[in-house]
């Protein structure tokens, strides 16, 4: 088998010749990584900046062995960010960004005034049919796409992007108050991850990655039912017309946290695999998962880049590995991979490590 039809077999609920595997670099990561492996760093830039390292260094990534590549929408030809002071720019937004460490930090909203329909009306939202929205991504499906699993990601899909634009507090404070500017600003957010969903679906990818970070360590940041009232119809509607397009895309939905009460949801709203299994939250365990959703949901992830990951015992990893693919990958329905960026925390070594490990999984 070559990649893309491990990927594709396993999430058939076949059994693949492996386990399939696929990764992310954070940016010191991607540094050393490609110097040792003889390959120019290649970073896409993406609209918004967190999801810059999901698309970048598919050359890299592929040649260090993952199963997949990462595409998505690009900032627009004609976007120049503009310098606020010292190292803060803004985006295509209009957020405030600052680099840290790891990412790029909103400093300043938008929409931190929005008060009324008239507002959201007046702030001009990007267009994601913009020129230079696809020109990576296009080149990367032509180059990769027939050896390897093609991602197209959305992360940032709707809940997330929108109160980026606000601030978190005060969306959620609007949400549960129910001011009338909270669905037009949803309307907004929902056309743009349409836009960009649709296009990459065109383009030839073999999957959507749809994404809200809902849930905390314990419990989901707004309830199951406001969920499904206010953000289950506008998945829906996006995954109609994804299909309209291709029936057969694959669709991801991803979500950090503790969010266990919305995995039937997903199911029957038309998620094939849920991202990223984060462990060492409730909700997250092996094997009550694969008992309860099993055959019925694909998982991807679930591999601690929190703790063990960082903590660098290999023989740890490799139990945890062969556990999950064990037993989430039985009859297949598991594609490997940390439950999030590999961050600057956990050592070169180890990541070579765990790709070894995978490769025997």
């Amino acid at each position: 088998m070559n990649s893309r039809e491990r990927v594709l077999a396993a999430f058939r609920h076949e059994k693949p010749d492996r386990v399939p595997f696929q990764f992310d670099l954070c940016r010191s990561l991607i540094e050393h990584f490609s110097e040792k492996y003889g390959v120019a760093p290649d970073y896409t830039l993406s609209y918004y900046e967190d999801l810059s390292y999901r698309i970048s260094a598919n050359e890299l990534r592929t040649k260090m062995g993952s199963d997949c590549v990462v595409v998505g929408g690009e900032t627009a030809s004609d976007f120049r960010p503009e310098t606020v002071k010292d190292n803060i720019s803004t985006n295509e937004f209009g957020m405030h960004m600052m680099p840290t460490s790891l990412y790029v930090e909103v400093v300043k909203c938008p929409l931190e005034s929005a008060e009324s329909n008239a507002d959201i009306e007046a702030y001009r939202f990007p267009d994601p049919y913009a020129p230079g929205r696809m020109e990576k991504a296009k080149r990367d499906i032509a180059r990769f796409g027939g050896d390897y699993f093609v991602i197209g990601d959305c992360e940032l899909s709707l809940f997330e992007l929108a109160w980026h634009l606000t601030g978190l507090e005060k969306y959620m404070v609007d949400l549960a108050s129910e001011e009338d500017y909270i669905e037009a600003l949803n309307d907004k957010v929902e056309y743009f991850t349409t836009g960009i969903a649709e296009q990459l679906v065109k383009a030839g990818v073999d999957a959507i990655w749809l994404g809200e970070d809902l849930g905390s360590q314990v419990s989901t940041l707004i309830s199951p039912a406001m969920w499904r009232e206010r953000f289950r119809p506008r998945h829906e509607r996006i995954i109609k017309k994804l299909r309209a397009v291709n029936p057969a895309i694959i669709m991801i939905m991803h979500s950090d946290g503790a969010v266990a009460p919305l995995l039937d949801d997903f199911i029957e709203m038309g998620i094939d695999v849920y991202n990223p299994v984060q462990p060492n939250v409730p909700g997250s365990d092996p094997e009550e998962l694969a008992a309860k959703y099993g055959g019925r949901i694909c998982f991807f992830g679930g591999l601690d880049q929190q703790a063990m990951m960082p903590r660098g015992d290999l023989g740890e990893l490799e139990t945890d590995m062969r556990n999950r693919a064990a037993v989430l990958g039985k009859n297949g329905g598991y594609l490997m991979a940390p439950a999030h960026i590999i961050q600057a925390d956990v050592k070169s070594e180890t990541v070579e490590g765990v790709l070894e490990i995978a490769k025997k999984l």
